[in-house]
């Protein structure tokens, strides 16, 4: 099954859906009696940002066709491209593009995005809430040249607020992630004061504590008095992490939400491969630090069955599961990149 990049518009129905999941093939009766499912088993890997969107999803997907079994292992971004380099998921999640070293080849992969959602500077320092950090601030702490939380900088954007002394403790990823991608290259992108690069792994400073997966970080931010971390909205909702209002690009100081990312989306340019950047979007109400996050599908797969299932399950993403985004604290694509998405899935794997 090659890749065509041929683009078709056109919007999409339930009825779409049916037809979509109809011509994947197999042998399953959908209740409804639209058409046949896929039966068998796929499995997936890879970024544990949205592990509570695809977890929701995988879920709903199996009141719809249950004798697929699909399978969503969240390793991590930088585990799942390698994972999906040496053939062992079906499709990979990915908050982060494919490098040169991240597994695999150039041309054997499409990007399909799914949802997107705040990154959220959450914080732990009891008895201050809405904490508001300016982008350079932001910088500063996160490399380790603010490292109380009176700093006259975070004085300075919270005049209200008498901070404590209470020494700032960095949380972070310590395993290769798209979430650290995604904040270091809003700050990189953002700020003049930024020097640790922006990869799916970053040298933080000495004194800085690593979790795993976005769960680790929020469970070292609340037992660490003090400590500050970047985290996604639904593990940061999910643990009752207090957020930061962030600066955003016109100098408007924003928590995260949904509204705030959906407001970051729209100003979004998407490239030809669908991928796309919505940090630091213009407009008062945009969050500054918005991910974006994929499904990397093959462009060839071996066994028919296995493709037919992996389109079936993405396809339901982008349709049915859109609806249930926002339950689990993500935002809904955009229509017009929803449609683009169903495009290259469709002509992907015809």
């Amino acid at each position: 099954m090659k890749l065509n990049r041929r683009t078709i518009f056109g919007t999409i129905t339930a009825g779409a859906l049916a037809m979509s999941m109809a011509a994947c093939g197999g042998d399953s009766d959908d209740a409804s009696g639209d058409g046949d499912l896929v039966s068998g088993e796929i499995t997936g890997s890879g970024a544990s940002f949205p592990d509570a969107f695809y977890a929701a999803a995988i879920e709903a997907y199996a009141e719809v066709n249950p004798d697929l079994i699909v399978t969503y292992s969240a390793d991590g971004s930088s585990a799942g491209k390698e994972a999906f380099g040496q053939d062992l998921n079906d499709f990979a999640g990915t908050d982060s593009l494919v490098g040169d070293d991240d597994g695999p080849e150039a041309g054997s992969f499409q990007y399909i995005p799914t949802v997107a959602a705040p990154i959220t500077v959450s914080y732990n320092l009891e008895g201050f809430d809405g904490i508001q950090i300016d982008q350079e601030t932001l910088a500063g702490i996160f490399q380790g040249d603010i490292t109380a939380w009176n700093d006259p900088a975070l004085v300075a954007t919270n005049p209200d607020l008498a901070l404590p002394d209470t020494a700032i403790t960095v949380a972070h990823r310590s395993d290769g992630s798209g979430t650290t991608k995604n904040f270091s290259t809003f700050l990189d992108e953002a700020t003049d004061t930024w020097t640790l690069g922006a990869a799916d792994e970053i040298e933080w400073p000495e004194g800085s504590i690593g979790g795993e997966k976005n769960t680790g970080v929020a469970t070292v931010i609340t037992q660490t008095d003090g400590a500050i971390g970047y985290v996604d909205l639904a593990d940061a909702t999910e643990t009752g992490l207090v957020t930061a209002a962030i600066e955003n690009a016109d100098g408007a100081f924003v928590q995260p939400s949904l509204d705030a990312s959906t407001a970051a989306l729209a100003g979004a340019v998407v490239n030809d491969d669908l991928s796309y950047n919505p940090l630091n979007a213009a407009g008062a109400d945009s969050y500054a630090i918005v991910a974006p996050t994929y499904i990397l599908i093959r462009t060839e797969y071996d066994d028919e069955n296995i493709a037919a299932g992996v389109k079936e399950f993405v396809t339901y993403l982008l349709t049915d599961g859109q609806d249930i985004a926002a339950d689990a604290h993500f935002a809904a694509l955009p229509e017009e990149l929803r449609t683009q998405a169903l495009d290259a899935l469709n002509e992907t794997i015809a």
